[in-house]
């Protein structure tokens, strides 16, 4: 009697521990989610690009891959190599996505993100991270370039010039939205006006000649009178775009006499 009962809860231990091995086979660790195809650039044009613009958004997508369901979606976007100019603030950009939509096995991340004006351009770092229901997080990291929506580059002008002659001035203007008009001022404080002489205080409009180029290079030379004041003048080169974005750029030249 003892050893049919022995024998019985031997069996029925066996049973158990083969039970508890087939209900471990089914379900087995889940894996991590797995994030593919991420894209990102400017977001008017859902580019891919991997740049964006100041005052516009940055277009952000990516398919993910997931065993259990979504529990958040989380980016980061900052900067450690770029120093806030005068003017500028930092930017460090943060949000935790929970929308329904997410909250699903294999969800498609699309987000567009706004992108101030008042922060440097420079070197952007993203960081996208997925974690599901079960703990397991996935990180996704990227670089983006922020641009100004008008820049100038390559610039040269005469570093002097004599009045009564003119001064050679080019560089490469981009501006994503075309250029709406372009203004040169000319002008100087505190020089002292002789006989003969005219305060000059210069103003031309290239708008016309460069209306909505959206890469071209500025290539112009500009008169100065015979009767201007010698001494230091300061040069502002205004450029507004098809949007109403404003950009400044300002230089110095000297006039001398013959």
């Amino acid at each position: 009697m003892k050893a049919n009962f022995k024998l019985s809860i031997f069996f029925a231990s066996l049973i158990l521990f083969f039970s508890a091995c087939s209900s471990d086979d089914e379900n087995p660790g889940v894996a991590a989610p797995v994030i593919s195809d991420f894209e990102y650039g400017a977001g008017s044009e859902h580019s891919t690009d991997r740049v964006a613009y100041k005052g516009s958004d940055i277009h952000l997508e990516a398919a993910i891959t997931a065993e259990a369901v979504v529990k958040s979606i989380a980016v980061d976007i900052h900067s450690d190599d770029v120093t806030p100019a005068e003017g500028e603030v930092e930017w460090h950009f943060e949000q935790t996505y929970t929308d329904a939509t997410y909250l699903v096995k294999n969800p498609t991340f699309h987000e567009h993100i706004d992108v101030p004006t008042d922060i440097p351009a420079g070197e952007y770092h993203i960081v996208l991270t997925v974690t599901d229901e079960m703990g397991n997080s996935t990180e996704a990291e990227a670089h983006l370039q922020v641009l100004d929506v008008i820049a100038v580059s390559d610039f040269s002008m005469d570093e002097s010039v004599v009045r009564g002659e003119d001064f050679h001035v080019e560089f490469q203007i981009s501006a994503i939205h075309g250029i709406h008009e372009l203004m040169v001022d000319v002008h100087a404080h505190g020089l002292t006006v002789g006989d003969g002489e005219v305060e000059w205080d210069g103003e031309f409009n290239y708008g016309e000649k460069y209306h909505e180029e959206t890469d071209v290079e500025f290539h112009e030379h500009i008169d100065v009178p015979v009767s201007a004041p010698v001494g230091e003048y300061h040069i502002k080169f205004a450029i507004t775009d098809e949007e109403g974005n404003t950009f400044d750029y300002e230089a110095h030249i000297d006039v001398v006499a013959p």
